[in-house]
C-alpha cells in the first residue's frame, strides 16, 4: 500500500486537521490563532489575478513546428527556418477579444491566434488573429474601440448603440465588420479556422537585404463555421465548447495542424504599392504576392494546469529574434508597448521567468542583469554583478548588427498615413461581399441587421449603413431593408 504525501502549510509544517477550524471549546467561536485557516482563506482571496483587458477568454496547447521549405532562408536570417525538417517547440493561445472571463468562447468575435516559437535565439511571439485584417490602422484609437465593445459604464452590458456608434465614425472598420458578421465570424472549432500574423513584419537575410512579410496559418482540418443560432445554443450549454473540443481532439490523438505560409514583398516595392502595405485594415493581393509555404505546425500536448500555462502565458509581439522585426504598421507599433506593459501589470515584472514564458529553446536560459521585483523565485542572480559593463565575465552585448530598419524622413508630428494610389476604406470590403455566394450574403446581411436594428438612434444606423453602401450599393441597400423590417416588427 502506497503512503500518501503529508499535507502541509505554505511553510511546510504538517497540517493535523484540515476539516475543522480551531475554536474556543467545542461550541465556541473560531480562534484568530488558527494559522492554517487564515492562510487558506488569504490565499483563496488572492487566487484571481486581473483578467486580460482583451482576449480574456482563451485556451492553449503545445506542439511543434517543422520546416518544409528551407529555401525561405534567402529571405530571412531566422534560424528556425534554416533547415529542412528542423523542429521547434511552440505554444499556441487562442482567444476571443471582447468577452470577460466566463463568456462563451463561441461568441461572434475575432479569435486571437498567438503563437510562441521557443527558438534557439529566444522566444519569437507571432501574436495575431484568425482574420488577416483588423478594425483599425492606428493604435491610438484602440482604447476607444475596446471601450465601445466592452460593458457600458451605466448599463454594465455590451450596448449595440456603443458598438455601432464607434463603427459609424470609423469607416476603416468596414472590411473587418464584413468579415466578422460573415460566416467565418464564428468558427465551428479552434481547429477549423485559419490564423494570421495580420500585421506586416520585416525580414532581413544574411546579405542585409530587407523584405516585408505577412504570415498565414492555413488549417489542415478545413474551414468549418457556426451560424449565429448554432453558436448561441452551443455556448448556452457549454461556454467552454471550443476549449473542450481542442483538448478532446488532442487527447484522442487527432492532432490539429496548420500549414504556415508567407507573402513576401521586397522592401523597395512598399513605397509604390497600390495601397499602403502597412495598413492593418487591408490584405495584400495574392496575385501580387503569392503564398509561399514555410512549414507545418501541429498541436500535440495539452497544458497540465490551465492557470499556470494558459492564464499566465504572456505573448508579446515585441518578442523578436534575429532575422525579423517590426514594420511601420502603426497598430503593430502600438502593440509593441501595450502587450508587454499589460503582462507586467497583470503578472509582475518577473513574469518572463514563468515556465510557459521562459525562453526554453535557449541553452542556459535568459542572461541579463534584471534583478529583484515581486515574486522573484529563482536565485536572483546570486552573487553575480548586476550592472554592465563589468570586469567579472558577466553577459556582454553581441555587437552583431540586426540588419533591420526602414527609411524615415520629415518632421515629427501627427500625420494621416501617406496616400497610395488605391487607398480606400471600402474597396476590399466590397470585394469580400461580392466574393460570397448568395446564401452567404443573406447570412451576412441578417447577422448585421440583427445587431444594428437594436441601436436606439437613427443617425447612428444611417451612418453605419452608409459605409456598407459605399462598399457595395446592393450590400448597403440590403442591410437597410433588413434593419427596417426588424425595427418595424418590434
Amino acid at each position: 500500500m502506497s503512503t500518501r504525501p503529508q499535507l502541509t502549510t505554505e511553510s511546510g509544517a504538517p497540517v493535523a486537521d484540515n476539516q475543522h477550524s480551531q475554536t474556543a471549546g467545542a461550541a465556541g467561536p473560531v480562534l484568530l490563532q488558527d494559522h492554517h485557516l487564515l492562510e487558506k482563506l488569504a490565499r483563496f482571496n488572492r487566487e484571481r489575478i486581473p483578467e486580460r483587458v482583451v482576449h480574456a477568454v482563451g485556451s492553449g496547447a503545445y506542439g511543434t513546428f517543422v520546416v518544409t521549405n528551407p529555401d525561405i532562408a534567402r529571405y530571412t536570417r531566422m534560424k528556425l527556418f534554416s533547415e529542412q525538417g528542423k523542429r521547434t517547440e511552440v505554444f499556441l493561445r487562442f482567444s476571443t477579444v471582447a468577452g470577460s472571463k466566463g463568456a462563451p468562447d463561441t461568441a461572434r468575435d475575432p479569435r486571437g491566434f498567438a503563437v510562441r516559437f521557443y527558438t534557439e535565439d529566444g522566444n519569437w511571439d507571432l501574436v495575431g488573429n484568425n482574420t488577416p485584417i483588423f478594425f483599425l490602422r492606428d493604435g491610438i484609437k484602440f482604447p476607444d474601440f475596446i471601450h465601445s465593445q466592452k460593458y457600458d459604464p451605466y448599463s454594465n452590458r455590451q450596448e449595440p448603440d456603443n458598438v455601432w456608434d464607434f463603427f459609424s465614425h470609423s469607416p476603416e472598420a468596414t472590411h473587418q465588420f464584413t468579415w466578422l458578421f460573415g460566416d467565418r465570424g464564428i468558427p465551428a472549432s479552434l481547429r477549423h479556422m485559419d490564423g494570421f500574423g495580420s500585421h506586416t513584419f520585416q525580414w532581413v537575410n544574411a546579405n542585409d537585404e530587407r523584405f516585408f512579410v505577412k504570415f498565414h496559418f492555413k488549417t489542415n482540418q478545413g474551414i468549418r463555421t457556426l451560424s449565429t443560432q448554432e453558436a448561441e445554443a452551443i455556448g448556452g450549454k457549454d461556454p467552454q465548447h471550443h476549449q473542450s473540443d481542442l483538448y478532446a481532439a488532442i487527447e484522442r490523438g487527432e492532432f490539429p495542424s496548420w500549414t504556415l505560409k508567407v507573402q513576401v514583398m521586397p522592401e523597395a516595392e512598399a513605397a509604390t504599392y497600390r495601397f499602403n502595405p502597412f495598413d492593418l485594415t487591408k490584405v495584400w493581393s495574392q496575385k501580387d504576392y503569392p503564398l509561399i509555404e514555410l512549414g507545418r505546425m501541429e498541436l500535440n500536448r495539452t497544458p497540465d494546469n490551465f492557470f499556470a500555462e494558459v492564464e499566465q502565458a504572456a505573448l508579446d509581439p515585441a518578442h523578436f529574434v534575429p532575422g525579423i522585426g517590426p514594420s511601420p504598421d502603426r497598430m503593430l507599433q502600438a502593440r509593441l508597448f501595450a502587450y508587454g506593459d499589460a503582462a507586467r501589470y497583470r503578472l509582475g515584472i518577473n513574469h518572463t521567468q514563468l515556465p510557459v514564458n521562459s525562453p526554453k529553446g535557449v541553452k542556459g536560459g535568459a542572461r541579463n542583469y534584471g534583478r529583484d521585483g515581486g515574486m522573484r523565485f529563482d536565485g536572483n542572480g546570486g552573487r553575480s554583478k548586476n550592472y554592465e559593463p563589468n570586469s567579472f565575465n558577466g553577459p556582454a552585448q553581441s555587437n552583431e548588427s540586426s540588419g533591420l530598419g526602414f527609411s524615415v524622413n520629415g518632421t515629427t508630428g501627427t500625420y494621416v498615413n501617406p496616400r497610395h494610389a488605391e487607398d480606400n476604406d471600402y474597396v476590399q470590403a466590397g470585394d469580400l461581399y461580392r466574393l460570397m455566394d448568395e446564401p452567404a450574403r443573406e447570412r451576412l446581411v441578417a447577422n448585421i441587421a440583427g445587431s444594428l436594428s437594436q441601436v436606439s438612434r437613427e443617425d447612428i444606423i444611417t451612418r453605419a449603413i452608409s459605409h456598407f453602401r459605399q462598399a457595395d450599393e446592393q450590400y448597403g441597400a440590403r442591410v437597410a431593408a433588413a434593419v427596417h423590417k426588424l425595427r418595424q416588427s418590434r
